[in-house]
Parts: C-alpha cells; sequence; structure tokens
C-alpha cells in the first residue's frame, strides 16, 4: 500500500470525534440523493420544456449541461470550503441554497431564466454533495463507515436511475397543473425537511487549522473542466464552430498547468485544491480511472435511451421513466447485499458487476434491434434487471475503494476529488455518447443510432472490467 501525502496534514477535531447518528446519516444521504436525481430527472421532461418555453436545441442542452458544468467545477473547492468553515455549516447552506434554486427553476417565465437557475442550482448542489463524504469520513470508523459508505454508493446509483423514473411520473401527472416545473418544485418540501433534520441531527466537523483557498488552482481546475465539457455539450447543437475546436485544443494546455501549479504547491508544503501527493494512494487512483467509464456510459445511456423512446417511438413521458424502474429496483435490492458479497469475495465482485452490465446492456441493444418501434417495458424488462444488477455491484463499492485510505484529515478533498471525477464524467457521457446519438439519428434513423451508442457503451463497459482487475483485491 502506499503512503499519504508528504505534505503536513491538516488537523481535524481532536479524538474522540463526532459520532453519526443512524438520522444523522438518513440526513446527509438525503443530501446526497438530492443532487444526482435532479442531473437525470430533467431528460424526460426536455420535449415539454421545449414546447412551453420554445426552447432551442442548445438552449436545451444547456439546461443539462449548465447544472452539470457548475456541479463539476465547483466540487473541489466545496469540499475545501467545507473543511474550512464547518462542513455541517455548508450542508445546511447548500441545502438552503438548492431549495431556492429549485422554486427558481420551477417557476421560471423564460427558457434564459430556466438556464441560469440551473447554474444556480448546480452550484448549490457543489456546496451540499462534498459534505456529505467528508461527514461520514469525519464521524465514523470500521464497520460502521463501510456501511454508510455502502449506502452512499447504493443511494448515489438509485438516485441516478429513480430521477429518470420520477421526472417521467411527474410530468405526466402534471400536479396541480404544473407540467414540467414539478421536477423542480419538488424539491422545495424536501429540502425544507432536510434542513430541519440537518439542524437537529447532523454533528460539525472542520478542520482545528484551515488551508487558505487554492485561488490558482480553482481558477484553472475550472478553465480546464470548462474548456472540456462546454464545447463537447454544446458543438453538435451550435454545428462545430471554430471556439468548440479552439476550447478542446486549449484543454490539455489548461489541465497540465493546473497539475504543474498543484505539484509545486504540495512541493513546497502548501494544501492545493488538489494535492497530486493523494493520487499516491493506490486504491484512490485506480478507483478514480474505473469511475470515468463507468460514469461516461452511464450517463450516455440515461439520457440516450429517454430521446430514443420519447422522440423515436413517441412513447409518454411516464413510459419513458418507468421503462427503467426494473433497472432501479434491481439495483436497490442488490446494493443490499453488496457489503456481504465484498465481505467474502473482495474487490472481484467489481469484475462481475461489469460483466453483468454488459450483459445487460447487450440485452437491451438486441431488443431495440428486433423490437423497434415497439421497444417498451416488456422489451427492456431482461437487460434492464441485469444492467441494474451489475451496476450496483460496482458504484457502491468503487465509492468505498476510492475513499478507503484517504485519512479523516482529507475527507474533505478526498470527497471532492471523487465526485468531481464522476460528475465530470457524467456531464461528459451526455456530452459526447449523446452527441454520437444525436448525430447519427437523422441520417442512419433512431434504431440504427440507438444500437450504435450501446455497441460503443458497451466498449466503455469492457474498459471497466479490465481495469477492476487492477483494484485492491481487499478493502482497507
Amino acid at each position: 500500500m502506499t503512503t499519504t501525502s508528504p505534505a503536513p496534514p491538516v488537523v481535524t477535531a481532536p479524538a474522540p470525534g463526532p459520532s453519526l447518528s443512524g438520522a444523522g446519516l438518513l440526513t446527509v444521504l438525503l443530501g446526497a440523493a438530492l443532487p444526482l436525481i435532479d442531473f437525470f430527472i430533467v431528460n424526460v421532461a426536455l420535449p415539454t420544456i421545449d414546447h412551453d418555453l420554445h426552447a432551442s436545441e442548445p438552449v436545451l442542452e444547456l439546461v443539462v449541461a449548465g447544472y452539470g458544468i457548475a456541479y463539476a467545477v465547483l466540487l473541489v473547492l466545496g469540499g475545501r470550503v467545507g473543511d474550512a468553515v464547518g462542513r455541517r455549516r455548508l450542508f445546511i447552506g447548500g441545502m438552503a441554497a438548492f431549495g431556492l434554486t429549485s422554486l427558481a427553476c420551477g417557476l421560471a417565465p423564460s427558457a434564459g431564466t430556466l438556464v441560469a437557475a440551473r447554474i444556480a442550482q448546480g452550484a448549490a448542489s457543489a456546496a451540499m454533495l462534498p459534505q456529505v463524504l467528508a461527514t461520514i469520513q469525519a464521524t465514523t470508523t470500521g464497520q460502521r463507515r463501510a456501511k454508510a459508505m455502502s449506502l452512499y454508493g447504493a443511494t448515489a446509483g438509485l438516485s441516478m436511475v429513480a430521477g429518470q423514473v420520477l421526472g417521467g411520473v411527474l410530468v405526466s401527472a402534471d400536479l396541480f397543473g404544473t407540467g414540467w416545473r414539478s421536477v423542480f418544485l419538488v424539491n422545495v418540501p424536501v429540502a425544507v425537511v432536510a434542513l430541519i433534520l440537518a439542524v437537529r441531527t447532523v454533528p460539525e466537523t472542520r478542520s482545528v487549522r484551515p488551508e487558505p483557498l487554492d485561488g490558482p488552482g480553482t481558477v484553472l481546475l475550472t478553465l480546464a473542466l470548462l474548456s472540456l465539457l462546454v464545447p463537447l455539450t454544446e458543438g453538435q447543437a451550435s454545428g462545430w464552430p471554430l471556439w468548440t475546436w479552439l476550447s478542446l485544443a486549449a484543454f490539455p494546455l489548461l489541465a497540465y498547468l493546473f497539475y504543474a501549479v498543484e505539484a509545486r504547491a504540495d512541493r513546497a508544503g502548501r494544501t492545493p485544491l488538489i494535492p497530486p501527493s493523494l493520487l499516491r494512494l493506490t486504491s484512490l487512483r485506480r478507483g478514480l480511472v474505473m469511475m470515468v467509464p463507468f460514469s461516461i456510459g452511464f450517463s450516455g445511456f440515461m439520457f440516450v435511451i429517454a430521446v430514443a423512446l420519447q422522440q423515436g417511438e413517441r412513447v409518454a413521458a411516464t413510459t419513458a421513466g418507468l421503462a427503467l424502474a426494473p433497472m432501479a429496483g434491481a439495483f436497490f435490492v442488490t446494493s443490499l447485499l453488496g457489503p456481504r458479497l465484498v465481505a467474502r469475495w473482495g474487490t472481484r465482485v467489481v469484475t462481475a458487476g461489469g460483466l453483468l452490465q454488459g450483459l445487460g446492456i447487450g440485452l437491451i441493444a438486441l431488443a431495440a434491434w428486433r423490437t423497434w418501434p415497439d421497444l417498451g417495458i416488456v422489451q427492456l424488462l431482461p437487460g434492464a434487471v441485469v444492467a441494474g444488477i451489475g451496476q450496483a455491484l460496482q458504484l457502491p463499492v468503487l465509492f468505498r475503494i476510492i475513499l478507503s485510505e484517504v485519512p479523516a484529515t482529507r475527507a474533505g478533498v478526498g470527497g471532492g476529488v471523487m465526485t468531481t471525477t464522476q460528475q465530470a464524467s457524467l456531464a461528459l457521457g451526455v456530452a459526447t455518447l449523446g452527441t454520437l446519438f444525436l448525430s447519427l439519428a437523422p441520417h442512419v434513423g433512431m434504431r440504427d443510432a440507438l444500437v450504435t451508442t450501446l455497441v460503443v457503451q458497451l466498449v466503455a463497459i469492457a474498459v471497466t472490467v479490465a481495469l477492476s482487475l487492477r483494484l485492491p483485491r481487499r478493502i482497507a
């Protein structure tokens, strides 16, 4: 096993530290669920948003991408600020902001206003989510931490699937005539309940000697992520103008400058935004590498299947959402068994999960090829169940692996690095696989575009299976 950073550690509250109760864990897990649900909940609402607000395709993409990009670029900063000012305090502030920005989204009078509110909602999520992992790391140990991390992973995975299901149900239900607005307004009462619970149940943790914020690192990380994600999300709809290519060309340079600045700060004994020395932790480094293709494939699939069912088969939002309900159910049931399986088989559970996920996506591709344009819940059922089982054997375990060696003194930084990697990869999946599907559909038809995209996802799954073989056999 490798060791942690040679840089002086940030000292946390002396032992024995605060302990996270069951109610507190439930509260922070609710805070973890909301941002991920909202990343996916709009997928099935886009057609009605287009109809009501007369939004162009680039603007509709910004409804999704604006949230995801703001979320991704601010996550690490959110973790660092929480370490400094108090994780409970920032969790509560982020939750309040999330509720208010959700209300702004639900009341948006125009497409431009909705995009601005979604960007603000992404920023609120970035303030809230890193505090969840940091609080778990700082207030639990041993088996309690392993159980809490398993529940976090299960919550995250289930939220990503359930968000799309819930979006379809809410849009079709048209509660009180709100239509698509209900997918945002539903967050408001949930956020109020979460705020009340957080005040009563979540303990405060923070660093005793907080490091100053890394201004150059923050700016360079933001510019690097923007230079990659913005052109990929907007390029296809905008016709790939010159600025998109210039932006993509700038990404490698900005990424290198970010690494160089962070490495210099690390060697000087300061605490950079993302300490390169943290990447010396074997389980964190290898887990993050595997997180990238997994998240790209997952989010790309969720976006593409929603578009294919609604625009290709002209099914209702409810049907498009409920088509993935079996996947959510299979994920939930399997995730409950995950800790026992890991205790017995170690991280080879992740390899088995990748193989099952690949089988499930293959079954979905076969069903699309053979039954289109009659692809529905029944036809998707076998593949969705098998894929859901496979995903549940990967994602919760992967979260545990990535953070298993991160010391409590760097809980906020470690959680921020992991969630930034995940969120940036989710946004990248929508941008890449979504762009591939939308580019192919006018030329080869919806069916062939869907099948081709699923085959590309199978390649990403094969990469995750290969990478899983390099994970440490046991989780610390």
